[in-house]
Order: C-alpha cells, then sequence, then structure tokens
C-alpha cells in the first residue's frame, strides 16, 4: 500500500478469525483499521474485544451488514484499502438458506465493488473466494495410500489444483460465492479497479471459534480439549492442504504491496503440497500433541464434499516472493496452546459436530 494513502484499512467481516488476525497485524504496525461486521458469528465479539484491549484508538468498528448498501458505502468511502471477508461461509446454510446465502455473498460483494468504483481513486480490493468454485473434481480419479486419498494424475498429485482448473460451482454456497468471485475480477476488468482474489483453501490457527461447517482444525482441538467425540462426514481420508493465518496474512499483504502485479488476477491460496493432511492423519496428531487421541465416529458424505483438494500455489508465490514458513504439526501446536489458554481463562464454549469443508 502506498504511503501516500490515507484513511483506514477497511476489514468486511473483521472481527472473524481471518479479519481479526489481518487486523492485529496491521494495527500493530500503526495503521487505522476500521473493521465492518455484523457480529452474528458465535465467538467474533471475543476477537473485537481482544483487538480493542490492545490497540484503542487505532481501530474502529461499524456494526453493518454488507447486503445494507448505503452502510457499505459509508464505511468504504473512507478506505485506503479494502479487505472483503464478510461472507455466509457454511455449504450446510446454503442449502437450508439459499436466497440468504445469495444476498450476503453475491449481492453483498456487488455492494463493496460499487462502493469502490463510486471513488474517485478506487482503494485496492482483496477478496477472498473458495476452492468450492472447482466444484467436486469429479474427472480426478483417486488411490488410497494409507490415511488418505491420493491423486491418480501425476501432475495434481505433485502440484496440487491450479488456476487453470475450469470452474464448477457446487452447491449454493459455490454458486455465491463463484458469483462473487467472477464480478470482483470483472470490475477489475471492466471498471479498472485494482482487485485481487484469492481462492483459499483451509486455513486455522489462533483466533479460530471453529464449527462443524467452518474451522474444521480448531474445531478438532476444541472438541479433543473438552473430551468430545469427533462425526467426520466421509470416511476421514479426505485431503486439504492448510495454511496458518500468520502465512495468509504474510499473503494479504504482498497481494496489496504488489497490486501491481496482482490486480485483476485470482490466485489459490493454502497450505500447499507441502502441508497436507487428511481427518484421519491430523487426528492421530492431535493423539500425539494431547496424549490421547479423540474418538471419532462416521457419518454419510455430504453433497459436493470433495475426497481431495490441494492448492497449487505456485502462481501467487512467483508473483510476489511468498511461500508458507509455518508447517502443520509446528502450527497445530500453536493452535492448540491458543485453544488451551481459551480453556484456562472459561471462555470456550461447546461446539458440534466436525468435518473438511
Amino acid at each position: 500500500m502506498s504511503a501516500l494513502q490515507k484513511g483506514p484499512v477497511v476489514i468486511t467481516g473483521g472481527a472473524g478469525f481471518i479479519g481479526a488476525n489481518l487486523a492485529e497485524r496491521l494495527l500493530g504496525s500503526g495503521r487505522e483499521v476500521l473493521i465492518f461486521d455484523n457480529v452474528s458469528r458465535p465467538g467474533v465479539e471475543r476477537n473485537l474485544e481482544w483487538l480493542r484491549e490492545r490497540h484503542g484508538s487505532l481501530l474502529e468498528v461499524v456494526i453493518g451488514d454488507v447486503r445494507d448498501e448505503r452502510a457499505v458505502n459509508d464505511a468504504v468511502s473512507k478506505a485506503s484499502a479494502v479487505f472483503h471477508f464478510a461472507a455466509q461461509v457454511a455449504v450446510t446454510t446454503s442449502l437450508t438458506h439459499p436466497i440468504d446465502d445469495f444476498e450476503v455473498n453475491a449481492r453483498g460483494t456487488l455492494n463493496v465493488l460499487e462502493a469502490i468504483r463510486r471513488q474517485s481513486t478506487p482503494p485496492p480490493l482483496l477478496f477472498t473466494s473458495t476452492n468450492k468454485v472447482y466444484g467436486s473434481l469429479p474427472d480426478i480419479a483417486f488411490t488410497k495410500v494409507g490415511q488418505r486419498y491420493t491423486p491418480s494424475l501425476q501432475n495434481v498429485a505433485e502440484r496440487g489444483i491450479s488456476e487453470e482448473r475450469p470452474l464448477d460451482f457446487h452447491s449454493p454456497y459455490g454458486c455465491s460465492k463463484g458469483a462473487a468471485d467472477q464480478y470482483v475480477l470483472d470490475y477489475a476488468r471492466t471498471f479498472g479497479i485494482p482487485a485481487t482474489v484469492f481462492r483459499m483453501s483451509c486455513i486455522y490457527g489462533p483466533r479460530q471459534f471453529g464449527t462443524e461447517d467452518q474451522g474444521w482444525v480448531a474445531h478438532f482441538l476444541i472438541r479433543a480439549a473438552s473430551g468430545a467425540p469427533l462425526i467426520f462426514y466421509g470416511d476421514g481420508m479426505q485431503v486439504r492442504d492448510i495454511l496458518f493465518v500468520d502465512d495468509l496474512v504474510d499473503a494479504f499483504l504482498l497481494a496489496q504491496q504488489h497490486i501491481d502485479r496482482t490486480a485483476g488476477k485470482a490466485f489459490n491460496i493454502g497450505g500447499g503440497v507441502s502441508n497436507t493432511t487428511s481427518l484421519l492423519e491430523l487426528v492421530d496428531m492431535i493423539g500425539e500433541l494431547s496424549g490421547s487421541r479423540p474418538a471419532v465416529t462416521f457419518s454419510a458424505w455430504r453433497p459436493g464434499d470433495q475426497r481431495y483438494y490441494v492448492s497449487d500455489i505456485r502462481a501467487f508465490g512467483e508473483a510476489v516472493g511468498w511461500a508458507p514458513r509455518v508447517g502443520v504439526r509446528e502450527g497445530l501446536e500453536r493452535l492448540q496452546r491458543w485453544v488451551h489458554a481459551l480453556r484456562e481463562r472459561s471462555v470456550s464454549k461447546p461446539l458440534v459436530a466436525a468435518s473438511a469443508p
């Protein structure tokens, strides 16, 4: 971000896990931050309290909803940069409330884009999309190796899923986020907005109050710490690449710093082939760290579940020189320490069944 830019960095959905970690980094560097959030997700008020205690007047919080065009415009009109994270995040919720899912994810993003377009000098935008835009990858065959699925295609096994993969929206959630993804790229192309899309895999780390539908790595650890069992939808051999949140924040800031190289492009962002785990492998690792393996029960696969998704992260790395630095075991240990500290302060809340996104 240019030193000449004035005004706060606006983070929609900034009270959430990813937004709070980005806000902490920015505020710690002396930047003003405006968080725009409807605080509907359980636990996020604790993130706001944490940020206020640490940074005081550098932080402004606006309680608002991205479906409110006027409120969005008021918030974004002050921005030197925008990170748009506000979203309906659960596939399961999109199946029961598809109109609400569309209004938040697609219309809400369009409201943000229009607010940016109204400015004489549009601020840079980074939008968090999802790997769900690639669908369930039905054409990729897998073999079972140990406790995980492995792609039969050697290039996929060695590199992961690249941005050249055709889009194939599955579930209302995939459709709404996919529509937003394409709107952001088209506003960059049509209106010249300096906007970048991150198609994200699984992100984990402190400040994540994980649930069954979102934040599954943290949810596993929270459940394990309380001695509660886990539920796997499927056989537990599904594989994801997982990225520690500090590495994601590095990627955000590099994307904004090098907006001339990243604007108008979509990048797959995750842990990459070096940071993968199956559900069963992760539970074993939790058992090693805690001394007791969590109990697991199994339920049926859910619609659109991917047996394998690993991001090919080479394009973004080549564009800005980024690579993950925190490995799976180190990241899990750091998250576990936060979960235990949370329990010691008696502020954790009981959560329900766990699954991979």
